[in-house]
C-alpha cells in the first residue's frame, strides 16, 4: 500500500453566527482593554479536512481547526511531499519525516495543527485497511463507555445559565463546565461576577456534579491567586488555563497553592511540551487536542506519559479523533462533549462538515467496534452553508 495523493480543502462557513456578547467568555486578549468581541480571535471560521488516498483507493480522513488557510498550505507545500509514496503504515517514520524536516519554523503552533491532520489521516487510513476501528489499534477498548461532560454554560444572564445547566442535567449528564466572564480588568466587581455565576451553576447542579471552570487564559497569575481562595467552597473538579499556556511556572505555582486542581494542555504541542508541564507538576490534568498536539501518533505517546506520571488526560473539544484515544488508555477517564445549540463558528463547525461522530446517552457515549478507521465521513447536509477552498 502507497499513498499516491494528499488532497487539502478548507471549509469556510458562510452561514448564520451567534452575534458578540460583552461577556462570553473570558480569554487571552481580554487583559489588552480591546474594544468589541475579544473572543472572536478565537473562534475558528473555518476547517481544514485532509483526504490521503492509496493505490489501492482507500481514502483516509484528518481534519485541522487552527488557522485552516495556513494549515492547507503547509500541507500542500511542505508535508504532502514527504509522505506521498509511503506506506500509510510507517506512520512513525512519516511523523517524524514531518516534524523533522519543519522543525526549524513548525514546533509548534499551526505547523504541528497540520502534521496531526495528515497524521489523523494515516491512522483512519491503517484501520480501514485493517478493517478495524482505531481504537482498536491504539489499546482497544479500556472501558464499557466513555463518560462525557457537558462543554458550554458560556457567561451570560446567570438565570439562562441556570436554565442550560438544568437542561444538562435532564440529558443524564452528571459533569459540565463553564466559562468565566470577567478578568483582571474587570477588577472586584468582576470578581463578584465570576463569583455569582459559579454559585448560581452550582445551586442548580448541587453538590454531587462534577463543575468545572474555564478561564481561556483571560487572567493572570496575580488574579488567580487571589480567585482561587475564593472558588474553593464551590469545590471544582478542575481551573482550566488560568494563565497564558507559555508561563508554565505560573501554572506550577497556581498547581501547588490550593487544592482545586489545575488543568491545560489545549495550547500545548508533542510530548516534549507535556514532558516539562509534567516535570513541573504544573497541571494536574491534561487537555490536548489531538488535531493539534501532532496527532494521533504523538498523542498516544503522552497519554503512556501520563500515565507514569499519574496525571489525567481528558482530550480538549470530543470529536472523535480525541474519542479513540480516550477509549484505549486508562489514562483517560472522560472527554469533553460540545453540546451543538446552533452553530458558533467554533468547535461546534465539526458536527457541519463530518458524520459519524456519536451522540451521547445519559451522559456516555460509546464507539462502534464495526466501523473501520475514525468512523467518520464528509457530511453533505450543509455543504452549502460552506466556500470550500481547494
Amino acid at each position: 500500500m502507497k499513498i499516491t495523493n494528499v488532497r487539502a480543502r478548507v471549509f469556510e462557513w458562510k452561514g448564520h453566527t451567534v452575534p458578540p456578547q460583552p461577556h462570553f467568555c473570558s480569554n487571552a486578549m481580554d487583559l489588552l482593554w480591546d474594544k468589541g468581541d475579544s473572543m472572536g480571535t478565537f473562534r475558528f471560521h473555518g476547517w481544514t479536512v485532509v483526504e490521503v488516498e492509496t493505490d489501492d483507493g482507500l481514502v483516509g480522513i484528518g481534519n485541522v481547526a487552527l488557522a485552516p488557510r495556513i494549515a492547507k498550505a503547509i500541507i500542500d507545500q511542505y508535508l504532502a511531499p514527504l509522505v506521498l509514496g509511503h506506506d500509510p503504515f510507517d506512520y512513525e517514520y512519516l511523523w517524524q519525516r514531518m516534524y523533522r524536516s519543519t522543525h526549524a519554523w513548525g514546533r509548534k503552533g499551526v505547523a504541528m495543527a497540520a502534521i496531526s491532520a495528515i497524521d489523523i489521516a494515516l491512522w483512519d487510513l491503517m484501520g480501514k485497511a485493517t478493517g478495524r476501528p482505531v481504537f482498536k489499534l491504539l489499546g482497544g477498548r479500556t472501558k464499557e463507555k466513555i463518560p462525557c461532560y457537558a462543554s458550554k454554560l458560556y457567561r451570560t444572564d446567570l438565570g439562562e445559565m441556570q436554565a442550560e445547566a438544568q437542561r444538562y442535567l435532564d440529558q443524564g449528564f452528571t459533569s459540565m463546565k463553564m466559562r468565566f466572564g470577567y478578568g483582571p480588568k474587570d477588577g472586584p466587581e468582576g470578581m463578584r461576577k465570576n463569583l455569582d455565576s459559579v454559585a448560581a451553576v452550582r445551586e442548580v447542579i448541587g453538590p454531587d456534579v462534577d463543575l468545572m471552570l474555564e478561564c481561556y487564559m483571560g487572567w493572570n497569575l496575580e488574579y488567580a491567586k487571589r480567585m482561587l481562595p475564593k472558588l474553593e467552597k464551590f469545590e471544582p473538579r478542575w481551573l482550566e488555563e488560568p494563565v497564558l499556556a507559555d508561563d508554565i511556572d505560573g501554572y506550577a505555582e497556581l498547581n501547588r497553592l490550593t487544592a482545586i486542581p489545575i488543568s491545560g494542555g489545549e495550547h500545548e504541542f508533542t510530548s516534549h511540551g507535556f514532558r516539562q508541564l509534567l516535570d513541573k507538576r504544573a497541571v494536574s490534568v491534561i487537555q490536548y487536542d489531538t488535531n493539534r498536539v501532532g496527532g494521533i501518533t504523538a498523542a498516544h505517546k503522552i497519554n503512556a506519559l501520563a500515565e507514569v506520571y499519574g496525571v489525567p488526560v481528558i482530550p480538549h473539544a470530543g470529536q472523535m479523533h480525541n474519542y479513540h484515544l480516550t477509549m484505549s488508555t486508562l489514562a483517560s477517564p472522560m472527554s469533553e462533549y460540545f453540546p451543538v445549540h446552533e452553530v458558533e463558528v467554533g468547535n461546534e463547525l465539526f458536527y457541519y462538515i463530518f458524520e459519524g461522530d456519536p451522540t451521547p446517552e445519559n451522559g456516555f457515549i460509546d464507539l462502534d467496534e464495526h466501523k473501520p478507521g475514525l468512523g467518520l465521513s464528509l457530511s453533505q447536509r450543509y455543504l452549502d452553508q460552506f466556500n470550500i477552498v481547494e
